[in-house]
């Protein structure tokens, strides 16, 4: 069988972290990306080297930044003549009122959390179209649906990340290649780290499972969208618990 391979952007912690490890177990080459936690990189590159039957390459840098991105695939594209798979990962989160946001808060999260996706796409796709297979899968919210209070730039930057999935997915159609989104609802992540015990029990008692979900729960999610029947594309797909 020839070797797969996906990359995965965020992938020293969380979602990230947990999906190349569930995608290295499933044999895949898993290019492992972050902007400045290289330590924590380089732990998700011990685990998948001694826990499981993939393998790995570090390539780190600023998704949010477009030279930084094509440095990382011409890193990639000397391994690989492709990618099967890309997962736009990457991610941060603001919380605070709007009018209390600086500019460079607010050009912060739209670059991480959208751009990113961009930049990322645009890099990914011509080995895809050529060979007319790929898979894109982007991590969103559920606050990209339905918004957050005091949240509203990271509402927003998710919001550009389904509206670019929806859009994309129908101009990729045509060549076979298949761009969905998964709109995550309170996932227990280090991002949800700094809530304390009574924060974090009402906010479980907003969600009808009364829980988080975990980070192996999502990366089993993101695997099985990735590898979805083809004529699945363009859509947002809710893993929130019920919200």
């Amino acid at each position: 069988m020839a070797q797969k391979y996906v990359l995965v952007t965020g992938a020293s912690r969380g979602i990230g972290k947990s999906t190349a490890l569930y995608f290295a177990e499933k044999g895949y080459h898993v290019f492992l990306n972050c902007s400045k936690s290289i330590d924590k990189l380089k732990e998700t590159e011990t685990q998948i080297n001694t826990e499981t039957n993939g393998s790995c390459t570090l390539v780190p840098g600023n998704v949010g930044n477009p030279d930084a991105v094509r440095n990382i695939f011409h890193k990639i594209y000397q391994i690989c003549d492709h990618l099967d798979i890309l997962i736009n990962n990457a991610g941060i989160a603001h919380i605070g009122l709007l009018m209390d946001m600086s500019d460079y808060e607010w050009s912060q999260i739209i670059r991480t959390n959208l751009s990113s996706v961009f930049y990322c796409c645009r890099e990914a796709l011509p080995p895809m179209i050529a060979r007319r297979s790929g898979k894109i899968i982007n991590v969103s919210s559920v606050w990209g649906v339905c918004g957050a209070s005091c949240e509203a730039a990271y509402s927003a930057s998710k919001s550009g990340v389904n509206g670019l999935t929806k859009a994309l997915a129908k101009e990729l159609a045509p060549g076979n290649i298949q761009v969905n989104a998964i709109a995550f609802g309170v996932i227990d992540t280090e991002m949800n780290g700094q809530l304390d015990a009574e924060e974090r029990k009402t906010l479980e008692n907003t969600i009808p499972m009364e829980r988080f979900g975990t980070t192996k729960e999502a990366a089993r999610f993101i695997w099985d969208v990735a590898h979805a029947p083809s004529y699945m594309t363009g859509q947002i797909l809710g893993f929130d618990g019920g919200i």
